[in-house]
């Protein structure tokens, strides 16, 4: 044959995408690239900002270390107040470009409970916003998190540190990490981080920062001195007191030096590692308005991190949206962002709140407005777990006069945006001797902990509701604690821990009165027969259960449930699908939507089971319908998860692909 040469060309305009030219075309499936997430959370920068030109020639002589492909870790020590945090969001505002992968944020006091980190839950975060799932075993999450940081360029922000061991901890494979911390942590220089203190502003650079705000031009220069030396060269000191400098135009700066003046043989500043600011704050908080005040109060008081106009008028503070803006404005809360979008939630600087405990502590009616705190939380708790659907409740309904819930998706993203707050306020009212408190919010928490995994959560409240249902002398309570405690542990597959649970709860039995409470012993008891291999006895124990829930329509159905997973696994699919079908019936006439969107899913795992893969696909994706509209996460994962291996049973590389991409957009609640 004659050899030609042949080039092929293409004339006219081409559309972003994929070129195919052959000779011929069957079936083709082009893919684009996956789009990896790319977050943004560390908040963009409040105001002025001057001088700290060494700090950010630092991180910018690390950031091009991680552009050769390498680590970069920075860290920044100094007080409270200081302006750690406004400089690294100038640094990142600046050069968020450079991180192609994205920035992320975590403020370690938020994980933080009696001197330890939840570190596992922080990953879990991080690897959702990096688009991956976290996996179930908590351990296996520091390597995922070095695997899919590998090759990646992002910026790691780890605000509020304490130790060197958490930084370790968190160092992902390549990118940029910026520590701050009011702690020394020079052992981080055996990690090669670049490990600086963060000093108060000089007087010049004090000046500077003063000299922009509007008005500041009718102070004299020895007395912007003064006021940058009284406040401590602090940048937050000094935006508060220019807050209220602007709020009032005709009042001088020399007025406000001289307050602070008389108050400095009382409160010193900066006497300690910590700074004490109480002489700027004791001037702030005098020029604050009755409500504003009471507050004030509130944040003192309330043990949690987070703030609400609904918690502020539950302690009876009038106007309470308008005087949340007030304390804002001033520099004294910052708004959080969040998923739940029912309120708005505020958080006030740790200086902050170190201050208003100081000025709340002596106040006369203090146990008081923290009972209001603990009310309030247990009746929208309480509102928020009945708005979830029918199940056993040992307490009567509490949040009369309190908002309630448009749906069980809604209740949902409140409890999961309080849960900071609702650990606080159980171990508050725990430390106050509060039993019967503690118990029933405990009792309340459970969708939140079943429903979003909140394992650390969930333990450490669960052991106070154990304790406490005891002091308040609650057998059924008792046995409810410590079953909930013990589904904890099975679903951490802490097995001998979760049967300790059980056989201690059993103890209480012969003093319960309501039998139902015997019987979610026997269902708990039943799923770790389950995960013992033994589903023949799980049978049995399941259908126990379901005896003592005779009379209790969803008690009925939900035994129903596990007795058709059990005969699953028992190779008595048959007899299973026989037992959901009357479940399935009887939750549609009672409207129980909970079990309606639980069902489809055994009944999928049932036709999948007999080799019937077109019915278990059509129940699957019933399941994730229903999960979806109630935004219940994990069991929209478990459906998606199943239809994956059904596609592949069934040969259907759309259904695969569909079911894979949802589930990396789930991940992000995990």
């Amino acid at each position: 044959m004659e050899r030609r040469d042949v080039a092929n060309t293409v004339s006219g305009t081409t559309v972003g995408g994929h070129l195919v030219q052959a000779d011929h075309i069957g079936s083709v499936h082009l893919h684009q690239p996956e789009e990896l997430p790319r977050p943004h959370q560390v908040r963009r920068p409040h105001g002025p900002f001057v001088n700290r030109e060494p700090e950010l020639a630092a991180l910018t002589a690390a950031l091009g270390r991680v552009e050769a492909g390498g680590l970069g870790v920075v860290v920044f020590t100094g007080l409270g107040g200081v302006g750690k945090t406004e400089l690294i969001a100038r640094f990142t505002e600046k050069h968020r470009s450079r991180f192609p992968d994205g920035d992320l944020y975590a403020d370690l006091q938020a994980y933080r409970h009696q001197g330890g980190v939840d570190l596992p839950e922080l990953l879990a975060g991080f690897l959702r916003a990096l688009g991956a799932e976290p996996p179930v075993v908590e351990a296996e999450r520091f390597t995922e998190f070095r695997t899919v940081t590998a090759g990646r360029r992002c910026l790691f922000f780890l605000d509020n540190v304490e130790h060197a061991a958490e930084v370790r901890a968190l160092l992902p494979s390549g990118g940029l990490v910026v520590v701050a911390s009011r702690r020394r942590l020079p052992a981080l220089r055996m990690d090669g981080a670049d490990v600086r203190q963060l000093g108060p502003l000089s007087p010049e650079a004090g000046a500077e920062l003063v000299r922009t705000w509007p008005g500041s031009e009718h102070g004299t220069e020895e007395e912007l001195s003064a006021l940058v030396e009284l406040c401590g060269g602090l940048p937050l000191a000094l935006s508060v007191v220019g807050s209220q400098l602007l709020d009032h135009e005709n009042l001088p700066i020399g007025e406000v030096v001289a307050e602070l003046h008389d108050r400095e043989g009382r409160l010193a500043m900066l006497n300690d590692e910590d700074g004490d600011l109480g002489a700027t704050y004791d001037a702030v908080y005098e020029r604050l308005l009755p409500q504003s005040r009471a507050l004030y109060h509130l944040i003192g008081v309330h043990p949690g991190p987070f703030l609400s106009a609904g918690l502020a008028q539950a302690a009876g503070i009038e106007q309470a949206a308008r005087v949340l803006s007030e304390l804002r404005a001033t520099h004294l809360l910052d708004e959080v962002v969040d998923d739940d979008k029912s309120e708005k939630r505020f958080r006030a600087h740790d200086v902050v709140r170190l201050h208003a405990y100081g000025r709340a502590r002596e106040l006369p009616d203090r146990a008081e407005l923290l009972a209001r705190v603990v009310a309030y939380f247990r009746g929208r708790a309480s509102r928020a777990d009945r708005a979830m659907g029918p199940r056993l409740r040992l307490q009567d309904p509490s949040g009369d006069g309190l908002p309630g819930f448009p749906s069980s998706a809604a209740a949902l993203e409140w409890l999961h945006a309080e849960r900071a707050n609702l650990r606080a306020v159980v171990e508050a009212a725990a430390e106050q001797g509060w039993h019967g408190e503690v118990w029933r919010l405990c009792e309340s928490l459970w969708p939140l902990y079943h429903n979003r995994k909140l394992y650390q959560d969930w333990i450490a409240t669960h052991r106070l509701g154990v304790e406490s249902a005891h002091w308040d002398n609650q057998p059924d309570a008792v046995v409810r604690m410590r079953n909930q405690l013990a589904r904890a542990h099975y679903e951490r597959k802490e097995y001998p821990l979760a049967a300790e649970q059980l056989a201690r709860a059993a103890e209480q039995l012969p003093l319960v009165a309501n039998r139902q409470v015997a019987g979610v012993l026997l269902e708990t008891d039943g799923l770790l027969c389950l995960a013992d291999g033994r589903p023949g006895r799980a049978v049995e124990r399941f259908a126990l259960a379901l005896e003592e829930n005779r009379g209790d329509p969803h008690g009925v159905i939900v035994q129903s449930y596990n007795v058709a997973q059990a005969l699953i696994a028992d190779s008595r699919p048959d007899e299973a699908l026989t037992v959901l079908d009357g479940a399935a019936a009887q939750a549609e006439a009672t409207g129980d939507d909970d079990m309606l969107m639980k069902l489809p899913l055994v009944h999928a795992r049932a036709h999948r089971a007999l080799g019937q893969l077109d019915s278990a696909v059509e129940r699957a994706e019933e399941c994730v319908r229903r999960a979806r509209e109630r935004k219940a996460y994990p069991k929209e994962v478990q459906a998606h998860t199943l239809l994956v291996a059904l596609a592949e049973e069934s040969d259907d590389p759309e259904l695969a692909e569909r079911s894979r991409a949802r589930l990396r957009e789930l991940a992000k609640h995990f």
